[in-house]
């Protein structure tokens, strides 16, 4: 299943990577897109919304609705 998230506080590559890698770390065979123009991030996987949410902020990040 695809879901999409608004994540706020991304301003480079490496916020990318650390909000891809909290997400991996939940079903690392997750395909994570990341596009930091927009602040969305885009999860296929077996992961419950909640859960991407709370490994989001727990990166130091915001997430919207």
């Amino acid at each position: 299943m695809k879901q999409l998230f608004k994540v706020g506080g991304m301003t480079c590559r490496n916020c990318a990577n650390a909000v891809t890698k909290a997400i991996k770390r939940l079903d690392p065979a997750a395909e994570v897109s990341v596009e930091l123009n927009s602040g969305t991030v885009s999860v296929e996987g077996a992961v419950e919304r909640a859960a991407v949410e709370r490994a989001v902020e727990g990166a130091g990040f915001s997430v919207a609705g």
